[in-house]
């Protein structure tokens, strides 16, 4: 399609030619007070994409996995009533299914066939545009059937397609961001032919598993001083070029950007501790997540008063320190710089992990509604209109 019709297209989609892919996560019904969190919270105006996390296997099917997930996929699915541009996409896996969840799913074509035959029929009788594949992450044994899932749903998706003359179904993956795991994970060249695009995790570069443990961003965009070594592609920008590097389109990256912080606690408490500093553990659980080492964005509000907080300025992200706690977190101005970085390498879009994260009742940051996603879309909405305009 060249330039007046993307322009049209553009147009069309209310002055964006990017993605906005927003994760949501089936437990955040579970938080207590400001916490809660269901579908009806979400405005249906802000991504272009949402995904629902996280589906299940059982018996080599899809099945739903929480008790009252067949009601949230129907007032997730109601907001395209609202919004009728939005997609949805159902995901399935996640960091706790990890590989065992996808086998014996996976192990032969047939159970694959048994797989793929029920995801079209759930997808389409719950009103779900697509399927996410979070396999998180293949192992070089399992680079193959990895492959041969993707491309066999890929195929199926285009069938049914053109058999029901309906809209085909999106299929997208949630993909690593470290290079190890990219080389043993991912056959890049056929992925990149089989999906419709990739959610980059550019996130979790450093936590409370890193040995020896000290303190490290979550998601820094760049290279830190102190970074050598292995820890030289723990990075957004070097995950991105290397995806592009390895045969994957910019157009179908959508680069990760974390609405949560990684904490640790500190070794030695000091208001002076940045980068690399002596840790003896995770940071202290949220009040509302209630997991060590990690922070929603209005949890980190809530962190921040009180506390010394400073950017690391070749990263271009914060982190904040109080007594012996230390978290590393992204805030309006960095995921603006990220936003800046992913238009300017010319990459689909944004996605974030995950709606529920960001401050979504405005109480904590004093800065109105998702102040992360709202700052998001803005800085996404500008450029496109921009390019709109240079293309005509």
């Amino acid at each position: 399609m060249c330039c007046h019709g993307f322009v049209t297209l553009t147009l069309l989609q209310g002055g964006s030619a990017y993605k906005l892919v927003c994760y949501f996560t089936n437990w955040a019904q579970y938080r207590a007070g400001l916490g809660y969190f269901v579908p009806d919270n979400i405005d249906p105006y802000l991504c272009t994409h949402l995904i629902y996390s996280f589906a299940n296997i059982s018996n080599n099917k899809i099945t739903s996995k929480e008790w009252n997930d067949v009601t949230l996929y129907h007032t997730f699915n109601d907001l395209k009533k609202r919004n009728p541009n939005l997609k949805t996409l159902l995901a399935i896996g996640g960091a706790k299914f990890g590989s065992k969840g996808f086998h014996p799913m996976v192990d032969s074509s047939e159970s694959r066939s048994t797989f793929i035959n029920s995801v079209i029929p759930f997808l389409r009788h719950n009103d779900f545009n697509g399927l996410d594949i979070d396999w998180i992450y293949p192992e070089l044994n399992e680079k193959p059937f990895f492959a041969s899932l993707i491309h066999e749903l890929a195929v199926a998706f285009r069938e049914e397609a053109k058999n029901s003359r309906k809209e085909k179904l999106l299929l997208s993956v949630g993909v690593a961001a470290g290079r190890q795991k990219i080389d043993n994970s991912y056959e890049i060249k056929d992925l990149a032919s089989d999906v419709d695009f990739i959610n980059l995790l550019s996130f979790d570069f450093h936590g409370s598993w890193d040995n020896p443990l000290v303190t490290g961003h979550n998601s820094p965009l760049s290279k830190g001083s102190q970074d050598q070594r292995n820890s030289a592609y723990y990075n957004v920008e070097y995950a991105v070029n290397y995806w592009k590097k390895q045969g994957m389109p910019g157009e179908k990256i959508i680069m990760g950007i974390p609405m949560f912080g990684r904490s640790f606690t500190l070794s030695t408490p000091s208001s002076n501790s940045g980068v690399g500093a002596p840790a003896n553990g995770a940071g202290t659980p949220g009040q509302f997540t209630a997991e060590g080492g990690f922070l929603a964005y209005y949890e980190v509000c809530q962190f921040i008063q009180g506390a010394t907080v400073k950017k690391i300025p070749e990263q271009q992200v914060s982190y904040a320190v109080k007594g012996n706690q230390w978290v590393g977190f992204d805030d309006v101005e960095s995921v603006e710089t990220k936003v800046q970085y992913l238009k300017n390498s010319r990459l689909g879009g944004a996605m974030i992990w995950s709606i529920d994260l960001d401050d979504f009742t405005g109480e904590f940051c004093k800065k109105g509604p998702f102040p992360l996603l709202q700052a998001i879309k803005k800085t996404l909405d500008s450029a496109s209109k921009g390019i709109g305009k240079a293309k005509e």
